[in-house]
């Protein structure tokens, strides 16, 4: 090994805190992303006691649907937590991926030896969602504000239309090519031959074992109460493969025989998630014992746009296809190689399109055992920025249960065509 290759220090998960996930518009309504993230990054400060001067190297996290008051989130933040306010912070986003990414940012200073311990996480909310000006009052405001006169001024307001005062509201859309995340999806279920049993089957699952999960008291020390509540809102513990059936599909009904519906799909979430991270020294100075590692991470993109989308190579949520392959083949690992899978469940039928898209490129199959045992998205919701975080925790927390030498993949997909995955350890 090079020198610089041994400088790199293992990166050790302490733990997680989240405060539960709650639906849009209920709630956390009037909750704002940096209410949400301060209560969760409090609860991880009191529960390991961070709130000393210099406890905590940085702080990185982010939000997708952000006001542009949330220009400075992260920091923000930390000045109004109990966290050290010298501890500096910054913003990252990567849409479904973000609180990930922002989990790998915090990982790599760690591992080069620049700080000793980091927060990272990301909180999103649907309710509180920013509504923007509309594109033409924009214009005729700023042509207003640059009129040199008070006619001018007028001049320039005197254009304003009653239509230009609805406002420009968020939507689910990609840019590129004006479809959901939900057509998205619905294309790349008729690819794959994704049908809807199976579909309501993994929906019902992840109900089930969330439901478990919080009854043998898994996320004791990963959820903080919020606004009033203790569970993630969405959890509906008697959910069932017939009850699931009931419902209309709501993606691809421009095709026969539509597959996908609200419960096989996620609702629009609010939640904030953080992750506590640090080198092994640091945790051992203060007597804590880290629930995993984090040993690899890759990103992958696919062009949704032009290329193989009909056949379901390309489509917008199937980057994770080709993450994994590529970071098991950097580490000289296969899917046999782990005892648990996290796949971040935007849609069951892309949880089902990514488990065939492994298997299409030898990966081999996945015991349905080993995948989200203790529930996912599905139940616990998906408040963007917040899932990645959550599923770190979980994952870490997870995997010290087992008291054994254990692996954990991380599969996560997101707008935009892209993906982000990661490996955790427990030695």
């Amino acid at each position: 090994m090079s020198p610089q290759e041994t400088s790199v220090r293992r990166v050790a998960i302490i733990g997680g805190a989240r405060i539960p996930f709650a639906r849009s518009d209920g709630p956390y309504a009037t909750a704002s992303n940096q209410q949400m993230l301060t209560a969760a990054l409090d609860g991880l400060v009191e529960r390991y006691g961070l709130q000393e001067p210099g406890a905590v190297g940085e702080f990185v996290a982010g939000a997708v649907l952000k006001h542009s008051r949330d220009f400075n989130l992260a920091r923000e933040t930390v000045l109004g937590s109990k966290l050290d306010p010298r501890t500096p912070a910054y913003d990252i986003q990567q849409a479904c991926g973000t609180g990930l990414q922002a989990v790998i940012a915090a990982a790599n200073k760690i591992a080069l030896g620049q700080t000793e311990s980091a927060v990272a996480g990301g909180a999103d909310t649907a309710s509180d969602a920013p509504l923007g000006v509309n594109d033409t009052l924009r214009r005729i405001l700023l042509q207003a504000r640059r009129a040199t006169s008070l006619s001018g001024r007028l001049k320039a307001l005197a254009k304003v239309r009653p239509s230009h005062l609805v406002p420009d509201i968020p939507r689910n859309a990609e840019p590129r090519t004006g479809l959901s995340m939900g057509e998205h999806a619905a294309v790349t279920a008729r690819a794959w031959g994704i049908g809807r049993e199976a579909q309501d089957e993994l929906a019902a699952a992840s109900h089930q074992r969330l439901a478990a999960a919080y009854e043998r008291g898994l996320f004791q020390d990963l959820v903080v109460p919020f606004r009033g509540l203790a569970r993630d809102q969405n959890l509906r513990p008697g959910s069932t493969v017939e009850k699931l059936a009931a419902l209309k599909p709501v993606f691809g009904l421009d095709h026969p025989d539509p597959t996908m519906t609200a419960g096989n799909s996620t609702p629009l979430t609010d939640g904030a998630a953080t992750v506590l991270l640090a080198s092994e020294e640091w945790a051992r100075e203060r007597g804590l014992e880290p629930l995993a590692y984090l040993t690899a991470y890759e990103t992958a993109a696919v062009d949704f746009v032009g290329g193989d989308v009909a056949g379901g190579e390309d489509g917008l949520l199937m980057a994770p296809a080709y993450a994994v392959p590529r970071m098991l083949e950097r580490a000289g690992l296969g899917l046999s190689d782990f005892e648990l899978v996290e796949i971040h469940e935007a849609f069951a039928s892309q949880v089902l399109a990514t488990l065939a898209a492994w298997e299409k490129r030898g990966l081999g199959t996945v015991d349905r055992d080993r995948l989200n045992v203790a529930g996912s998205s599905l139940a616990t919701g998906h408040p963007f920025a917040a899932t990645g975080a959550r599923i770190v925790a979980t994952l870490a927390r997870l995997l010290a249960e087992r008291d054994a030498p254990a692996r954990g993949l991380i599969s996560v997909c997101a707008a935009g065509g892209q993906g982000v995955t990661a490996i955790l350890e427990r030695a």
